[in-house]
């Protein structure tokens, strides 16, 4: 099957301003428009079958405000939000809702399920705990700002950051707060911020500065802190680092990347930096076996050796057209566009293998894989059940 690229459009030229900023690139006239235009689609020959096995619709459309609104999958069911505050809870496998809860939040992030709670923060500066079916509102409380990353629940605790900086720890039982660590944030940073990660009575924390906190669970304590991203430049906007994406921890490693190009390995019991590589991204990583993934703010899929930084391949063939995070999914590494393309990369070779468009609206977080199915929610507000290759 051979595919066809279509017209790149305007509206992702417009989504993707703020990433060309990173890159230090003009939008505004002049000689460099087609070079920093998004790349039309490239022709291949598909080699793998890809087939939608259910869409979903499960409500409101997100505005263009960046929020952390993601499909999590506990327990054979798939729960996910919107920006009107409707918590869809859907059998993973038909698609079917079992249950909606009409909270009219202003869902910002989330949800968080852990256990038996289940867990979203809204711009208003709350963070709502549900049980996991969602059948009442165990407790509520205020936070000091909005909240832009998943809450977390962790020994015990419900942990929020704030996009103040600020981190809270909840008894998660009662819902009274046991602690805040306080930390401010740059004049001038992007809107987000990374979901904390939770590891043996630790908390880890990406900043805008660049830095990554370890916080003890259950009091707040700092256990140690490293800058991995320094802010240099002469202007607020030369100096952006922010960790606003995904981290992730295997064995005794923490994995984290910076808006402003660097990837790094720590050690989660010191912090102390065991390799650092110039490749970055605002919408952080994802690890599988000796494997990590990323985006960068060109939307070059980089795919790295965990273990020793080497580069294993980069596929740069979808130059600006705004990609998601990619997601390990059986032999392939994913990743959606803002266009609302789904992009099949074989992960020993980083050569295309299937395509599939979900729809025009474009995607609202990075896919989902679980098992031989990969979960995948629009703009348009479906939620979408694809297989492929020898899953199918």
């Amino acid at each position: 099957m051979k595919i066809h690229p279509p017209k790149a459009c305007l509206k992702l030229l417009l989504m993707l301003l703020s990433l060309s900023l990173l890159g230090g690139c003009s939008w505004f006239g002049g000689d460099d428009d087609d070079v920093n235009a998004p790349a039309e689609l490239v022709e291949f020959d598909q080699t793998v079958p890809v087939e939608r096995v259910w869409r979903t619709s499960i409500g409101a459309s997100a505005d263009r405000v960046p929020v952390n609104i993601a499909p999590v999958y506990a327990a054979g069911k798939i729960y996910v939000a919107d920006r009107k505050g409707r918590i869809s809870i859907i059998d993973a496998d038909s698609g079917a809702v079992d249950q909606e809860i009409n909270s009219r939040l202003r869902i910002s992030a989330g949800p968080g399920v852990f256990d038996n709670l289940l867990m979203v923060g809204t711009l208003d500066g709350e963070v709502f705990v549900f049980d996991v079916e969602g059948d009442e509102v165990l407790w509520r409380s205020p936070v000091s700002s909005e909240v832009l990353s998943k809450p977390v629940l962790h020994d015990g605790y419900v942990i929020v950051r704030c996009i103040d900086g600020r981190v809270f720890g909840f008894n998660a039982q009662t819902g009274t707060r046991e602690w805040l660590y306080d930390r401010g944030v740059p004049l001038l940073s992007l809107r987000g911020s990374s979901d904390p990660v939770a590891r043996g009575g630790i908390i880890y924390i990406g900043y805008d500065g660049g830095e990554v906190v370890a916080l003890r669970a259950n009091d707040g304590s700092v256990l140690w802190e490293q800058t991995v991203s320094a802010r240099e430049g002469k202007t607020e906007l030369e100096r952006l680092a922010d960790i606003d994406g995904d981290m992730a921890i295997i064995a005794n490693d923490l994995y984290v990347t910076s808006s402003r190009g660097r990837l790094a390995a720590l050690a989660v019991d010191s912090g102390r930096i065991l390799w650092v590589k110039d490749a970055g991204s605002s919408s952080g990583l994802t690890v599988a076996r000796t494997m990590l993934a990323l985006s960068d703010p060109q939307s070059h899929i980089w795919l790295v050796d965990r273990i020793n930084s080497t580069t294993l391949w980069r596929q740069d063939k979808l130059f600006n057209r705004g990609l998601t995070r990619p997601s390990f999914y059986l032999s392939y590494v994913v990743a959606a566009d803002a266009e609302g393309y789904l992009h099949f990369v074989d992960a020993e070779s980083g050569e295309f293998v299937a395509r599939t468009r979900i729809d025009s609206a474009g995607v609202r977080a990075a896919p989902l894989a679980v098992g031989t199915t990969l979960y995948v929610l629009s703009e348009s507000g479906t939620l979408n059940a694809y297989r492929a290759g020898a899953a199918i």
